[in-house]
């Protein structure tokens, strides 16, 4: 997993959020799953770096893979 997504439970909850940011993983997939492309996103949120897109895109990946029961 990338160093970059961080769970704190003083930082938005515990959710998943961006390393030193408040920007929770989940509000990047929405925006790229809305048809946003990495450099919209990069302009909406001046913070986040293109690998930052690219580790939410592997921790959504990784929380694919878990089985149901």
């Amino acid at each position: 997993m990338s160093d970059r997504i961080v769970s704190d439970l003083h930082i938005c909850g515990g959710e998943a959020t961006i390393k030193g940011t408040r920007i929770p993983v989940h509000i990047v997939l929405s925006h790229l799953a809305a048809g946003e492309s990495a450099e919209e996103i990069l302009k909406g949120f001046p913070g986040l770096k293109r690998e930052d897109i690219q580790a939410c895109l592997e921790y959504a990946s990784y929380l694919a893979t878990e089985r149901v029961a």
